[in-house]
């Protein structure tokens, strides 16, 4: 039985292995181990990709978040709203800034921060303070400055009215891009396709090596179209120099390695290439589970939005049997996220309990994460889809007994 793996991280740095050594040899000759002209090289060509005016390479796709958050002004005090199905560095980063984060529940289909749920939270669950117009959550008294939607599994959030309501309110927009390397989102409000990342007040990448865009190690970017934003994260990212030794502010040691960085400038050549293979593989499972009866929830792509694909997610009432029995035919899968944020042991002082976020709880008791990668063959997607459609019909013989 041959295994078909999760994702293949093997595969593209054998196609470019020439280049990866060339470039590493560049590295080792002239010792520019951190920051220099591959690391200028890779923020130039990124936000030229992305359709904003700066990016700004940073140490982990955590400490973008984190900078981003702070070099918009975002501190002790104050509140971010975001979602609980994500990974934890999207709110890790909003704690580290001196914020705490607000959950707001998802959108069934996309999975996304949902408008009416984001509404809902800003008109019910926050009351305005008469003297200053500043926006506080009832549940914790804190200032509401920031919401930061996240691009999950590559489609992004519905960002035209998440924006339109954050401007109502005088609130900043992060978009933690994360997962949304070239994903798209049709905008009315500006009558054209704006990449994730070009959305917001700022951005925040993961270049993590399963990502769509992946170093060979830890890497992160912040993009932003806000120049003094962007000198602010440099700062940060950097001890707080503004120039060698001379510290305007306190900062962190989050720079980009040269050797991730020529890394990403190589591989970012294929990544147009790379997502439109995730969508034709996409495509190709929607299309294979339309042949089969296999009772699971297809991935929803909304009409505004060009989904980059990181993940293809489905859902299915008995995930944890189905995944069992796919991995006893050689068939690896993933989740993203088994337990809400607001069920973690690490936020159980907040007060959340379950049932207070019940699309997202209920999303994360069904999902699976299917093989998904741009080399992925159509006989290991039959393979997969066949697979699962076998376990239902066994499933559902099983419990007409």
């Amino acid at each position: 039985m041959t295994k078909i793996p999760f994702l293949d991280l093997v595969t593209p740095h054998i196609e470019l292995q020439m280049e990866v050594l060339d470039l590493t040899r560049r590295v080792l000759t002239t010792a520019g181990f951190v920051g220099g002209p591959l690391v200028e090289e890779f923020e130039a060509a990124f936000a030229a990709f992305c359709g904003t005016r700066f990016c700004v390479g940073v140490g982990s796709g955590t400490d973008a978040l984190r900078f981003a958050l702070l070099a918009a002004g975002v501190g002790a005090g104050e509140a971010v709203v975001t979602v609980p199905n994500t990974f934890i560095a999207t709110t890790e980063a909003i704690s580290q800034a001196g914020a705490t984060p607000e959950f707001v529940d998802v959108d069934e289909r996309t999975c996304n921060m949902s408008v009416a749920k984001l509404e809902e939270f800003l008109e019910t669950r926050c009351v305005r303070d008469p003297a200053t117009g500043a926006l506080h959550s009832r549940r914790t008294g804190k200032k509401v400055t920031a919401v930061l939607p996240v691009h999950l599994y590559g489609q992004m959030a519905e960002m035209d009215p998440i924006l339109k309501l954050a401007e109502g309110h005088n609130l900043i927009v992060i978009e933690d891009a994360c997962q949304a390397h070239g994903a798209e989102y049709l905008s009315k409000r500006l009558g054209r396709w704006c990449k994730a990342g070009s959305m917001g007040r700022a951005a925040a990448f993961s270049f993590y090596p399963g990502k769509n865009l992946g170093a060979c190690g830890e890497a992160g970017a912040v993009t932003t179209n806000d120049e003094a934003l962007a000198r602010q994260v440099r700062m940060l990212r950097d001890h707080g120099q503004a120039k060698k030794y001379h510290h305007q502010i306190e900062g962190f040691n989050g720079r980009l390695d040269a050797l991730q960085a020529g890394i990403l400038s190589i591989k970012l050549k294929h990544l147009t290439g790379w997502n439109a293979q995730r969508r034709q593989a996409a495509f190709r499972y929607t299309q294979l589970f339309s042949d089969h009866s296999a009772n699971v929830v297809l991935p929803y792509e909304a009409s505004w939005s060009k989904a980059a694909y990181h993940l293809y997610v489905i859902r299915h009432h008995d995930r944890d049997e189905l995944r069992n029995a796919l991995a006893q035919q050689g068939i690896d899968t993933g989740i993203h996220y088994p337990i809400p944020l607001h069920l973690q042991q690490a936020y159980s002082s907040a007060g959340y309990k379950p049932g207070d976020f019940p699309i997202c709880e209920s999303i994360a008791g069904e999902i699976v994460s299917l093989p998904m990668f741009p080399t992925l063959s159509v006989e290991q997607q039959k393979r997969v889809v066949e697979q699962i459609a076998f376990y239902a019909v066994k499933h559902s013989e099983a419990m007409a007994l």
